[in-house]
Parts: structure tokens; C-alpha cells; sequence
């Protein structure tokens, strides 16, 4: 991710308290973050689903690459200082070797996240829980037009959790 850094030319540069939220999980700003050093939280919900120190982490792509609301909340978890590109798509429009780095490590987590379904499958088949559910969900992730795409669950939290 280090590489990303290169290319982070025309982008502002921000120092943020720890504790600072930085995107907002709903929010839409159209704006791309880079980190710099320091430590931040994602978080969805309350729960923190990932704490990264990487220089060259890349926050807010999703949002902007589906024109979308931001699916997490991110707070910086310690003095931070990230680059800040306001029109994140004119940005990735004028800089293709930026938007393809950000390509490669979206492929790179969609790859994570498939082997892992496709492992849980496999460990899970023939077992009667819920978890063989897990082929129809790669199956379904896969073959969505992109105008379906809509990160999240339509069925209600279970009350007794």
C-alpha cells in the first residue's frame, strides 16, 4: 500500500486528534483518504471490524467508486495525519495509476473474502446449519447486476442477540 503514497500529489494534509471520526457510516462526502501514519478504527455499527496502521491505506474508494453512502464509520484511533482528496472521482479520473492501486487492492479483498466463503462452504456442507447458506451467497455476490448492488442485510437484527 506504500505505493499509493506516491501518488497522493494535490491532496491535503490533514492531522487529526485521536478519536476524530473522519467519514461517517451513511454519510456521503465524495472525498478519498490516504493514510499517512497513525492508526485508525472502521467500525460498523459499534463494532470495530478493522484497526489499520498501514501507511498508504486507502479510505472512503467504496463509497466513491458505487457513488454510494459510506458503508463504516472510521475514526482515527491515534494521532493521525491522512490525504485528503475532495473530488475523489475527478482525482481517480486524472491519476489512472492511483485508480488501478486501489483496483488491485479491492481485487485483493474480494479475493480474501472468496476463498474464505468458498472454505467455509467447503467445511460447512453436509452439516445442516446455517452456514451451508454460504455457496448461495457467493453464488448470489457474483451474478448481481451492478444496479442491484446494496451493501447490507434486508432482514431485521434478531432481537434476542
Amino acid at each position: 500500500m506504500r505505493a499509493i503514497l506516491d501518488h497522493c500529489t494535490g491532496g491535503a494534509k490533514r492531522s487529526l486528534p485521536a478519536g476524530t471520526d473522519f467519514i461517517h457510516e451513511g454519510g456521503m462526502t465524495g472525498h478519498l483518504f490516504v493514510l499517512v501514519e497513525g492508526k485508525v478504527e472502521v467500525l460498523r455499527g459499534d463494532s470495530v471490524v478493522a484497526v489499520i496502521s498501514e501507511p498508504g491505506a486507502v479510505f472512503g474508494e467504496m463509497s466513491v467508486l458505487l457513488d454510494q453512502p459510506h458503508s463504516a464509520r472510521v475514526r482515527s484511533a491515534s494521532d493521525t495525519v491522512l490525504y485528503e482528496f475532495d473530488d475523489a472521482a475527478r482525482f481517480l479520473r486524472e491519476q489512472p495509476a492511483m485508480a488501478l492501486l486501489i483496483a488491485q487492492l479491492l481485487a485483493q479483498r474480494l479475493h480474501v473474502a472468496t476463498t474464505y466463503l468458498a472454505d467455509l462452504m467447503q467445511q460447512y456442507a453436509g452439516h445442516g446449519t446455517h452456514l451451508e447458506m454460504v455457496g448461495e451467497v457467493l453464488q448470489h455476490m457474483f451474478s448481481l447486476p451492478s444496479s442491484q448492488v446494496a451493501p447490507g442485510s434486508d432482514r431485521e437484527s434478531d432481537p434476542r442477540m
